[in-house]
């Protein structure tokens, strides 16, 4: 349980809601919440209609029913028979004229009165006195009615065999919700005709009465989400913006951090470099030193030659002490016109073969195209880069004699001009090529070497010095791979600008 309580924690804890998600959210619960009361609204409108209507129906009948079961009873009350005195007579029309009457006094009806058929001709009675000789006196002609019916005589006209035949209310509805009401007559058990009422019952002021209520509910219920969104927003918002500052105070601290940490990096890494550099300077010092012992009149010209390259490579080394990024006019500018065989021979004849470790074991081979271009590239820079590669296969020919072998070439289609450093060795480890997650070979990372002599931390920093120049400064490409038979090979591609 606790497990997948944490499982949960973590899949909800990797997103991050900002205010903006919040606000969709709110927007999103507030339109929702509108449809929802705008749908609910409309289905108990649709209820209260089909209500309204089925009871206004209804009441309607009840009413005509009731007027008809009233002059019924009023009129079998009497049989014709018998001899009534005149206020008897008066008595029983002012009854009749009551009925007929009164209904009107409500407030939906708007039309009374009886439908008979005299000679096959439809007449409407709403007089108590018309009523009275119709059925006492039996008279056969009838005086207009107060009102006009034709068009309760035509609506009767149309359905009076299907009346007659079922005896039952027919009611049939107009627009505007008027119910033209048909109820049997029927006095002493014989059809007589038909009581015919239009009665208009008006119940839209319960309706609105209760739309009204429910839109104060939903009106309300609508308003209180609304304000608990708010609040809710606003404290989100509030929490959000406190997490955003302490976020931003964080991130100004790790800023800070980082930005101490990668001074602290530089200044070791300067400090490496230095320390890189410092031997190859007291190298060269000490070649100049025996330059100066053995200098005589007959070699002081060729030697003077010599140690002001030395010189001008030991100012290079203090001045890339004095700079970590140094510009870039002082590594590639247009006024360097650098010879590379020359700086190859140079290196070879008057650094590497004076070295006392190199001078039995290992040989030189110069394989050195005249026809490639110069370079405007710093002379002691390009000195830098080829140093470190060719000490590389001298550091690992161990006691094993080794042919270093130096080729120059220029690819006339491509404007390229190749530098290939190999030798006959034991080769470069096959995990020394193999490329990290950026790919880059690990041979040129900081601190990668197979070399342990005397537990140096600075081992492996050659060919990290020679590819960092090679390719952040001088732009060239540099590659090393093992050869078929035995021995490695660094080349260099060095584009012709």
């Amino acid at each position: 349980m606790k497990q997948t309580i944490s499982r949960l924690r973590e899949s909800i804890g990797q997103y991050r809601f900002e205010i903006r998600h919040l606000t969709v959210l709110f927007v999103i619960l507030i339109i929702f919440q509108i449809i929802i009361s705008f749908v609910h609204k409309i289905s108990l409108q649709k209820i209260l209609v089909s209500t309204q209507e089925w009871y206004q129906q209804d009441s309607a009948e009840r009413l005509a029913n009731l007027t008809t079961t009233s002059l019924e009873l009023l009129l079998e009350s009497r049989s014709k028979n018998d001899q009534l005195k005149q206020h008897e007579v008066n008595k029983i029309i002012q009854d009749l004229n009551i009925i007929l009457s009164q209904q009107y006094l409500q407030q939906n009806v708007h039309e009374i009165c009886l439908l008979v058929k005299i000679d096959s001709v439809l007449h409407a009675i709403d007089d108590g006195h018309i009523l009275y000789s119709y059925v006492f006196g039996e008279s056969k002609r009838l005086p207009s009615p107060s009102r006009e019916h034709d068009e309760a005589i035509r609506m009767y006209a149309s359905m009076e065999k299907e009346f007659a035949a079922k005896e039952q209310i027919h009611t049939i509805v107009a627009e505007e919700q008027t119910f033209h009401i048909f109820v049997p007559f029927v006095p002493r058990g014989e059809l007589a005709g038909a009581v015919y009422m239009r009665n208009k019952p008006d119940f839209s002021i319960i309706t609105n009465e209760m739309i009204s209520g429910y839109d104060e509910t939903s009106i309300t219920y609508s308003a209180l989400i609304l304000f608990g969104l708010l609040a809710m927003f606003y404290i989100s918002s509030y929490t959000l913006k406190e997490r955003n500052k302490a976020q931003e105070l964080l991130f100004e601290e790790q800023k800070k951090h980082l930005a101490e940490q990668i001074n602290i990096e530089n200044e070791m890494l300067f400090t490496k470099r230095i320390y890189h550099t410092h031997h190859k300077a007291e190298k060269i010092m000490g070649f100049i030193k025996e330059d100066i012992r053995s200098m005589t009149t007959e070699t002081i010209d060729v030697i003077k030659i010599r140690i002001n390259k030395y010189a001008n490579f030991i100012a290079r080394v203090i001045y890339d002490m004095k700079w970590y990024n140094p510009p870039v006019q002082t590594i590639r500018s247009q006024i360097f016109n650098t010879n590379l065989n020359d700086v190859l021979r140079f290196l070879v004849d008057h650094v590497f073969k004076r070295l006392s470790l190199a001078s039995d074991a290992i040989t030189y081979k110069l394989e050195l195209d005249d026809s490639i271009p110069i370079s405007h590239i710093n002379e002691f820079v390009v000195w830098e880069v080829f140093e470190p590669i060719v000490q590389n296969s001298i550091d690992h020919a161990e006691n094993n004699i080794v042919t270093i072998t130096i080729k120059t070439e220029f690819d006339i289609h491509t404007q390229q001009t190749r530098v290939i450093i190999m030798d006959n060795g034991n080769g470069v480890e096959p995990w020394l090529l193999e490329r990290d997650s950026k790919g880059l070979k690990k041979i040129f990372l900081e601190h990668t070497s197979t070399k342990r002599i005397g537990g140096s931390q600075h081992s492996g920093y050659g060919c990290y010095i020679a590819y960092e120049i090679a390719t952040q400064r001088c732009g060239w490409v540099l590659d090393a791979e093992n050869l078929p038979d035995r021995g490695c090979k660094f080349t260099f591609i060095i584009p012709n600008t």
